[in-house]
């Protein structure tokens, strides 16, 4: 596997899918319209990653665990990169204008910059600047 390029495919559960799609079309992502219907929309990061918004009854169909409340609970943090410490920020601004809340405070770290925020069904996103070669 290690010598193939892989696909990934994360899953998560919506409250309501067109307040789903104006918040992520407002970050400036489009959608495949090919895995799209009434209970799930295709958000595409890059050419190899994508995010399928689940209705929360269609989500619940996939598992036998209980969906996690994201009001009260983190059931994971999804991370993107930037290409600036500004694009960091103007990304982030933008999510908190368009209906996301804070996820915490901005992490400087020098190599690394990054700030969080919580979507509107309460996923944890962060959104990062690494300079080239990491950490010295």
């Amino acid at each position: 596997m290690a010598n193939r390029e892989t696909a990934i495919w994360i899953n998560l559960a919506v409250q309501d899918l067109e307040r789903s799609r104006l918040f992520f079309a407002g970050l400036g992502f489009g959608f495949n319209p090919k895995f799209s219907d009434a209970k799930a929309i295709c958000l595409v990061l890059n050419e190899r990653a994508f995010v399928m918004l689940l209705r929360e009854e269609f989500f619940a169909g996939f598992t036998k665990r209980q969906t996690c409340d994201t009001a009260t609970h983190t059931e994971t943090m999804l991370a993107f990169s930037c290409g600036s410490r500004e694009e960091v920020d103007a990304v982030a601004d933008l999510a908190l204008t368009i209906g996301g809340s804070p996820g915490g405070e901005p992490q400087d770290h020098g190599f690394m910059y990054s700030r969080s925020f919580y979507d509107p069904d309460g996923h944890h996103w962060e959104v990062f600047w690494m300079a080239e070669g990491g950490p010295e």
